[in-house]
């Protein structure tokens, strides 16, 4: 039966390579074709976060607490979006891009998604590798 895996990331850690190593020990100890985060809460003290409809990431450098984290992993990649809180308690969120740094932590759960596949297919309406979820062939 699949576990869920919780992570505890450190300073200096950056968020989506971890996430891409999390789901890479979920592939080789449990074979797991699909996953998604069910729980995140820390610190970043670099986002890099790609606004809706906007071709780069935007950088943030300062303090920041991790409000929210979600999204899929697969074989192919993860889709991860996530909000973010300053010390002033302004938010933003978007896509969540590689450069993104643990402050002082991040504690993440991760489950793996039993019976299902995960993959990213090109999408012709929106020019983007999509997710196709199909049910894992018993």
């Amino acid at each position: 039966m699949p576990q869920t895996l919780a992570l505890r990331l450190n300073p200096g850690d950056d968020l989506r390579a971890a996430l891409d190593a999390a789901f890479a020990r979920l592939q080789a100890e449990q074979n797991t074709q699909a996953a998604c985060v069910i729980s995140a809460a820390g610190s970043l003290s670099r986002a890099v976060l790609r606004y809706a409809a906007e071709p780069q990431g935007t950088v943030l450098v300062e303090p920041l607490e991790l409000i929210t984290l979600s999204g899929t992993l697969s074989p192919d990649g993860a889709h991860l979006h996530a909000s973010v809180a300053n010390a002033r308690g302004e938010m933003c969120g978007g896509h969540v891009m590689p450069g993104c740094i643990v402050r002082t932590t991040a504690e993440i759960v991760l489950a793996p998604l039993q019976g299902w596949v995960f993959t990213r297919e090109q999408d012709v309406r929106t020019g983007f590798k999509e997710l196709v979820a199909r049910p894992a062939k018993p």
